[in-house]
């Protein structure tokens, strides 16, 4: 369904530009931004992808992935289709690639993905899959019914996007994941089409300016992204601009997307990266999308507990109190937990909205 779209304005030479994101898109009559999902119908801008959705998916929160936000609990994913990155190794391509998927997507109000989440107890709905600051306007309204409908509100998505969206976009998150794909911006630019400086802006942005939980992911892609240097460079940015405690993931990529001929991470450079990582400071690395036991274990900074043992996305051990924090040593651990684990064990669960 087309919807009017915001974040636009008309240049003196008949063009209209999109201000949502960095791309700075400037259209005339009848193209669609970068992201496909952003069209000029009569002389303004419109959302092609409003009300539709391309899947949902009931999930584990630690598929996201978020460690400190709500442990164990479930959440409802879906996303829509485009993004207004072009990355070479997309995971999700069919579904970023709106021009082959905008036609099969599926009816989907806000007020019913709300009245699905709770349905399915979900504890918050994530918008993921492709990213969805694309679609800011279908996003912010589902999210408002969440609210109201007690259910929480999570953001995977890479930050590409300007200030001034940004800031409505992440007061009405409840916890993000950001894609930080590397820290170089000639990966940015040749890999994905994009630049790195806009991304560090938002991160700074969500961490000091928001309630918006964060967590960082990095994908360690073999001889593009994973060279020590770069990865001491990336971790050290972090411990001074975002400080120590917010969580980081380093996970490893499988052939997708143009690189298919790339070879998939060695669990030995994860594992390089996560000891970096904490050697430059940072209290909460991680290691995903292999089977990594010692990577997925939330441990106490203070007095190194175990506080959390997962196996992939599983819960085996629960050990936080009830505010949070280790019960050895009362360290408060930062992050969003309940008293208990909602669910040790929650496979995704494909659903369709009734």
């Amino acid at each position: 369904m087309n919807t009017p779209a915001r974040w636009w304005h008309p240049l003196p030479d008949g063009h209209i530009q999109c201000d949502l994101c960095p791309r700075n898109c400037r259209l005339h009559e009848g193209q669609r931004g970068a992201c496909y999902t952003r069209r000029i119908q009569g002389g303004q801008m419109v959302l092609t992808v409003y009300g539709r959705s391309s899947g949902f998916c009931l999930d584990p929160i630690e598929k996201k992935p978020l460690n400190h936000f709500y442990p164990g609990s479930s959440v409802l994913s879906f996303g829509t289709a485009g993004c207004n990155l072009a990355c070479k190794f997309c995971q999700n391509w069919e579904i970023s690639h709106a021009k082959a998927q905008e036609e099969e997507l599926l009816p989907a109000s806000p007020d019913a993905i709300a009245d699905a989440a709770l349905a399915w107890q979900a504890r918050s709905v994530a918008y993921t899959y492709n990213d969805p600051v694309i679609s800011a306007e279908y996003v912010l309204d589902t999210a408002r019914a969440c609210r109201e409908a007690g259910i929480l509100n999570v953001a995977v998505t890479a930050g590409y996007i300007r200030p001034e969206p940004a800031r409505e976009f992440f007061t009405a998150m409840d916890a993000a994941n950001v894609d930080l794909k590397s820290f170089s911006d000639n990966f940015y630019y040749k890999l994905c089409a994009g630049h790195l400086q806009p991304v560090l802006d938002i991160l700074e942005y969500i961490h000091k300016e928001t309630d918006c939980w964060l967590e960082l992911t990095t994908l360690l892609i073999p001889g593009h992204n994973d060279d020590p240097a770069e990865i001491e460079a990336l971790c050290a940015w972090v411990a001074e601009h975002l400080g120590p405690d917010v969580p980081l993931h380093f996970t490893a990529f499988h052939g997708a997307g143009r690189m298919q001929d790339v070879p998939g991470t060695p669990p030995a450079t994860l594992t390089r990266a996560r000891e970096q990582a904490l050697a430059a400071g940072l209290h909460y690395v991680y290691t995903g999308n292999v089977h990594d036991p010692a990577g997925a274990v939330t441990a106490c900074p203070g007095c190194g507990s175990e506080l959390v043992a997962r196996d992939w996305h599983r819960i085996l051990r629960y050990r936080l109190t009830p505010a949070g924090a280790c019960p050895q040593c009362g360290l408060k651990i930062p992050g969003r937990f309940a008293a208990h684990v909602d669910s040790h064990n929650i496979p995704p669960i494909p659903i369709r909205l009734s």
